[in-house]
């Protein structure tokens, strides 16, 4: 049986895209209370399915799948922008796919469009027009409107018209940016890349017994499953250990372990892999804001997704990739691992020496992959102790020598440090977590 809660959400994905959602139309149409309707939509924008912009209101959009996380709706371009919509709202779930600064004379612009893509460029009606003629959205900069003859086509071809106050120059950049920091986030692997969904789990309820509990053991050769009541929330987990001694006829909500952990799909799955460690665990259940079971993922499945990550290429660099970037692996006489490298402009702060973070920062990462010499997995920072010694100034050549005092099967112990001229400037001791990949 499903929920009032349940039905709407179905009834949502069955709305067309680009419509507009209202508490009041739902509740009307299907016979609810304006309350239930309100959390249930604001479960389907959780879901992607609706985006709630300002000055649009609530609209139904298509859901956004990870391999498309570089790409952006017009709808984001609107709030990036400071942007104003002066037609074709109704495109706004539409995504971008590229954009064309037009720069040039109109007949080589026409060139470079093609359907999805976005123009940006001024007052200039005419390659306005163009633009929404080969299928392509415009963004007006320095603030201009445009013509009723374009916004009425902008309506019609349901191709958004975007107007803004910034200049050319900063809104490429803008949108540049966002589509990069998507490009870093798209590598972050998260539990809905890796989770064994509802339909394919083992599970018990609440009521079952110690035989069926057996039953199921024999027949899926699992030994956790999640514990679940009769709305499918998660309550507990049963695992042999809580079964010893216990009756034939005896239920498993008697026998479970309470309030397990949980995570949600958008948990990444170095958090995951954390708090397994951290804690122990073989399975973790992933659930919704209703404790509604989602799915399962155990494990070996984090362990392989770790190991899968590690073999990816990089698409996109943090900051901590930046600043280790100018540095390069070298040995010592005696065959140990250090680092060398030049203080560089952007490694400094307002007096011109080095930035203590960014002296963290390095020992953190000379701390990782020292340790992979020993162990291979990753590292999850528990603890560090940290002694800024004399200032490092700007093109300063540094060597950061990591030694490793003791690394076990869960936890790693190295101490790191930075000379500079055969000088101490920096030293850290650090412990952390090992998530073993072997």
């Amino acid at each position: 049986m499903t929920t009032k809660h349940e039905q709407i959400l179905k009834y949502i994905e069955g709305v067309k895209l680009g419509s507009k959602i209202s508490v009041r139309k739902i509740a009307q149409t299907l016979g609810v209370s304006e309350g239930t309707a309100y959390r249930a939509i604001k479960e389907a924008e959780t879901l992607g399915l609706v985006s709630t912009k300002e000055r649009i209101g609530t609209v139904r959009v298509e859901r956004k799948q990870r391999q498309n996380i570089d790409k952006l709706t017009f709808a984001e371009v609107v709030n990036m922008v400071d942007g104003e919509v002066l037609g074709g709202a109704n495109g706004l779930h539409k995504m971008l796919h590229k954009f064309v600064i037009g720069a040039m004379q109109q007949d080589a612009m026409m060139r470079y469009i093609e359907p999805g893509s976005l123009l940006i460029v001024g007052n200039r009606y005419k390659a306005h027009l163009g633009a929404l003629e080969h299928g392509a959205s415009v963004l007006i900069t320095g603030g201009f409107d445009t013509s009723d003859e374009v916004k009425a086509l902008a309506d019609k071809l349901e191709l958004p018209i975007i107007s803004s106050s910034y200049d050319t120059f900063t809104v490429a950049s803008m949108i540049n940016r966002a589509i990069y920091d998507r490009l870093i986030k798209k590598k972050i692997m998260l539990i809905e890349d890796i989770m064994v969904p509802a339909s394919g789990v083992y599970l018990l309820k609440a009521t079952s017994t110690w035989t069926e509990w057996k039953k199921l053991l024999d027949e899926s050769g699992h030994s956790r499953f999640p514990v679940v009541d009769e709305w499918n929330r998660v309550i507990g987990i049963v695992t042999p250990k809580d079964m010893v001694g216990a009756e034939p006829g005896q239920t498993v909500d008697k026998l479970m372990t309470r309030s397990p952990l949980t995570v949600t799909p958008h948990t990444s799955v170095a958090s995951a892999a954390h708090m397994m460690v951290w804690e122990g665990l073989e399975l973790l259940p992933i659930v919704d804001g209703s404790r509604k079971l989602l799915g399962v993922v155990d494990r070996a499945d984090v362990l392989k997704a770790l190991q899968y990550i590690q073999k990816q290429p990089q698409n996109g660099e943090t900051f901590e990739e930046l600043i280790w970037s100018g540095l390069e692996e070298a040995r010592d006489d005696k065959g140990a691992l250090y680092y060398r490298g030049v203080i560089s402009p952007q490694m400094t702060n307002h007096l011109g020496t080095v930035s203590e973070g960014v002296l963290t920062t390095l020992m953190t990462q000379a701390a990782y992959r020292v340790v992979q010499e020993h162990k291979k997995g990753d590292l999850v920072m528990d603890n560090m102790s940290t002694y800024f010694i004399k200032p490092v100034q700007i093109d300063s050549e540094i060597e950061i020598r990591p030694t490793v005092i003791e690394v076990s099967r869960k936890f790693g112990k190295i101490d790191v440090a930075i000379y500079h001229a055969g000088t101490l400037v920096s030293k850290a001791m650090l412990t952390a977590q090992v998530i073993d990949q072997a």
